[in-house]
């Protein structure tokens, strides 16, 4: 495997400024990058960015650790085996793409469309080259086996915009700037720097909302980093945040706090609200939350009178069995107290180039068709991550017996990690678009590898749409790429080509659409990103040209979030139901999952059927995906990989702080270091995601050499979602003992 060199550049060559961004996170931060030659010297923070404000987390240093790294791959490998042993060999393109194109066909001609499976990763969305070029090919392959890193993560929250405001993007974003009151459930933005909210500069956003005198309150099974910081932090029994949301609603009606104001016009169904949470009274839901019910009320009267609040719940509601229920919950709450596209509250984010109104992005489907082994359902064309492996394992018709994953782990970021190792060894054929020989792609028989980060320009495409403030921003390549490397948009629309031609003969029929499909093709394919862009910003209207933003890398600002969900929903001729059906159906099972009879029975049950400990997640901010392992800074110092556990839980084990203790699970065993810990709930133990690289067969120095223990070797595949079928990583029931 061939590796670029990285030398320095004679003393007299001169250093340069260059104005880039950050794409490792969400928060998306602006960069100043000093390069001398094709070196990068030094990375910090842009004063002059709109949005981050120089602001700059180890993740953006980390940028030039990535693009410098050995083991970053830089040319296609195909793996061979030679007397039984298992290698890897450098190839040009021409013959990667035909191997490709040849494996993929060759299974679709046996098997059918749906026997090639599709895996996304979540760097996807990161890298604008996938969105803008990825669909070229991936739509040739017509199957219904696509997934994404979407249902490990964020789908509650796409399947809850489609059900109320008619679009999976139209996702309310808290306007942090200018909230007198802010809630958090499952989300930790100081680690974060904000997710599904990109908003870099928390902390700072947070001190100057404590300084006009609002109120920011954390509810979480750990004292988060955010919850540290909090003026108040509410402990909750994971999984039973549905039944705290319903009971904050109950209390909006019981005290006559529902009051959606200029939203009033547009809401249907508020009585059947009020009728379909009845059950769910503060006092009866304490015994299963674990927060006191005056509490829950006094929180509810907190956000109602607020001059501009806000509810935000992220990835540790939507990862449970309830995550639907609880999306759907905080934007009710956000609604009936007129929070919801008001300063202060929550509002549509509205980029230059907006994929909503250029209709870009469908507004999505939930149940068009469901898998077809468990019979879980699609959203937006893809199923759920839950079913690949059994989808793969599963003999029959519509078997998937080949797979391309693009930017993605999901053996360490999937549940029941090992269950998917042994599914992806048993594939006829696989085909990894990625920079790392790792714990996925090992099984590939050919891995294209794309440019880094800093080797191709970047407009932020997705979370533009999702920002705190709303800005526009351009970035030009930092550095030049290497010799006879592809970017991912290349390598997308010469495997389209190839695979159009390879194929002609399956398209029978249809000629009218596979003419204009070739033609898009032969267009498109022609078109770098950044062409793409200034086409779209012209269709926009938003008078924000291609040539300005080019003039400004550090980023353009278009101004504060302003309301603007009324008038589009009016200009659709659209209303708000409040109760959609996929919510009232559910209710009913929330009722009996908590039940409204006495407290001491409750509590009793908690004591005899409920799991002893409950396993939840946990983010660092040096970190979130695995690839970020293999950067010495990111990974130096204290172990992150450990398994907190509070004092009382450790105490009647007999467990000790730093020990090795064995956590298993239905579907597995890990071993991991104990860190003992007021900071968690008791009954309630958590690990970070994204480790696990002890595995044979990768190359990533830095990560073995810290390998830690993977959380998807215990969650479990078959606990999910119950709408939606998305992951439920969250109040995983498991088990722990000395080793």
């Amino acid at each position: 495997m061939a590796h670029a060199s990285h030398a320095a550049a004679p003393a007299d060559t001169p250093v340069t400024t260059r104005h880039g961004v950050c794409n490792l996170c969400e928060a998306i931060c602006g960069l100043t990058f000093q390069v001398q030659g094709n070196r990068i010297v030094s990375v910090k923070g842009n004063e002059a960015d709109p949005l981050s404000r120089g602001h700059i987390c180890p993740k953006a240093v980390a940028l030039k650790d990535l693009h410098e790294d050995p083991d970053r791959l830089r040319q296609p490998i195909r793996r061979v085996t030679v007397d039984g042993e298992t290698r890897w060999e450098p190839i040009s393109w021409d013959q990667a793409f035909d191997l490709v194109v040849d494996g993929l066909a060759r299974v679709r001609e046996a098997y059918g469309s749906s026997a090639v499976g599709v895996y996304q990763g979540n760097p996807n969305v990161h890298n604008w080259g996938n969105i803008t070029h990825g669909h070229l090919f991936l739509s040739q392959l017509k199957t219904r086996a696509r997934f994404s890193a979407t249902s490990a993560d964020q789908l509650p929250h796409h399947v809850v915009a489609h059900a109320l405001y008619g679009h999976q993007l139209a996702i309310p974003i808290p306007d942090i700037d200018h909230t007198r009151f802010m809630l958090i459930l499952g989300g930790n933005p100081l680690a974060s720097n904000g997710s599904l909210m990109t908003v870099p500069d928390v902390r700072a956003r947070f001190k100057a909302l404590k300084a006009r005198g609002g109120k920011l309150v954390v509810v979480d099974p750990r004292r988060t980093e955010t919850a540290a910081i909090a003026d108040e932090h509410l402990f909750i029994d994971p999984g039973t945040d549905a039944a705290w949301l319903l009971a904050l609603i109950h209390t909006l009606f019981d005290e006559g706090l529902a009051k959606p104001g200029a939203l009033q016009s547009i809401l249907d169904q508020i009585d059947a609200v009020r009728a379909a949470v009845e059950p769910f009274s503060p006092e009866a839901m304490a015994a299963h939350t674990g927060i006191d019910s005056a509490a829950t009320r006094r929180l509810a009267r907190e956000l109602a009178h607020a001059d501009g609040g806000v509810v935000y719940g992220r990835m540790g509601v939507s990862t449970q069995p309830h995550g639907v229920v609880c999306q759907w919950a905080i934007q009710v709450l956000n609604l009936l107290t007129g929070n919801v596209d008001r300063i202060g509250g929550a509002m549509l984010t509205q980029p230059a180039l907006n994929l909503i109104d250029l209709k870009l992005m469908g507004p999505g489907h939930l149940g068009a068709w469901r898998s077809r082994v468990r019979g879980a359902p699609e959203f937006s064309g893809e199923l759920p991550v839950s079913v690949m492996a059994e989808e793969m394992l599963t003999p029959g018709k519509g078997q998937i017996r080949a797979l391309v994953t693009a930017a993605g782990n999901p053996v360490l970021s999937t549940p029941n990690g090992r269950q998917l190792d042994q599914a992806l060894a048993g594939l006829d054929f696989m085909v990894s678009i990625d920079f790392y020989l790792n714990e996925t792609t090992r099984h590939a028989d050919v891995i294209l590898p794309p440019t880094c980060f800093v080797e191709h320009d970047h407009y932020d495409l997705v979370f533009l749409h999702l920002a705190v403030r709303n800005v526009s921003r351009y970035s030009p390549a930092i550095v030049e790429r290497g010799p006879d490397t592809r970017h991912d948009w290349e390598i997308y629309a010469e495997l389209a080509r190839r695979y159009a031609q390879r194929t002609w003969a399956l398209e029978r029929g249809r000629m009218r659409e596979r003419l204009q499909g070739m033609l898009v093709r032969g267009i498109v394919g022609r078109l770098a990103p950044h062409r793409l862009l200034a086409l779209g910003l012209k269709r926009s209207g938003s008078g924000l040209t291609f040539e300005r933003l080019k003039a400004h890398p550090e980023g353009i600002d278009l101004g504060p979030l302003q309301p603007s969900l009324i008038n589009r929903l009016q200009r659709r001729k659209r209303r708000i139901a409040l109760l959609p059906d996929l919510i009232r159906l559910e209710l009913p099972f929330l009722a009996q999952a908590f039940p409204s009879h006495a407290a001491g029975t409750a509590a009793s049950a908690t004591q005899t059927e409920r799991p002893a400990l409950k396993l939840i997640g946990r983010r660092d901010v040096r970190t979130n995906n695995s690839w970020m392992h293999n950067s010495e800074r990111l990974v130096s110092g204290k172990p992150r990989c450990t398994l907190w556990m509070h004092p009382d839980d450790a105490s009647r084990r007999g467990l000790t702080d730093g020990q090795t203790v064995a956590v298993s699970s239905r579907v597995g065993q890990i071993a991991v270091p104990l860190h003992v810990t007021a900071d968690i709930r008791p009954g309630v133990v958590s690990l970070p995601h994204g480790w696990g690289h002890d595995r044979p067969g990768i190359a990533l120095q830095v990560a073995q050499a810290h390998a830690g223990a993977s959380i998807n070797d215990l969650t479990d595949d078959r606990l999910t979602e119950r709408i939606s079928a998305n992951a439920a990583f969250s109040a995983v029931p498991v088990d722990v003992v000395a080793v």
